[in-house]
């Protein structure tokens, strides 16, 4: 039972899924970074110093020990600058592997005659004997 877990566990394609899993969570940990720290600062500044993740919509003022209740869209702003930089980045990726290892050459095989026209020909063949 061991050698099998063995066998699953480190055999074709689980452990190399395994690998992309967690460099893809580092990867986004990265994007989340360069989009808060890098891209949202300069952006802020230009349309006149606001913060993007501070951005919400005051539903109701905190009241005593309640907190108040908000709508942080600023924080959503911030995921999808995000996603769409993840996404910029990916395509541009595949776009260079893709140039890197082109597609096989698509080898064309000629279709040969049907049945039908088989049949046709042994029977003139015949025909003609």
């Amino acid at each position: 039972m061991f050698r099998e877990l063995k066998n699953f566990l480190f055999k074709g394609n689980i452990l190399e899924l395994a690998i992309a899993v967690i460099i893809a969570g580092s990867f986004g940990n990265i994007v989340a970074s360069f989009t808060e720290d890098i891209i949202m600062p300069p952006l802020g500044l230009l349309i006149g110093g606001i913060d993007f993740g501070d951005l919400k919509w005051v539903l109701k003022a905190a009241e005593g020990d309640m907190p108040e209740v908000a709508v942080k869209y600023g924080k959503w702003l911030n995921t999808v600058i995000s996603f769409l930089i993840l996404a910029i980045i990916l395509y541009y990726v595949m776009h260079f592997y893709k140039r890197l290892n082109p597609p096989d050459e698509v080898i064309i095989i000629p279709v040969g005659p049907t049945q039908e026209e088989l049949l046709t020909q042994i029977r003139d063949i015949l025909k003609n004997k």
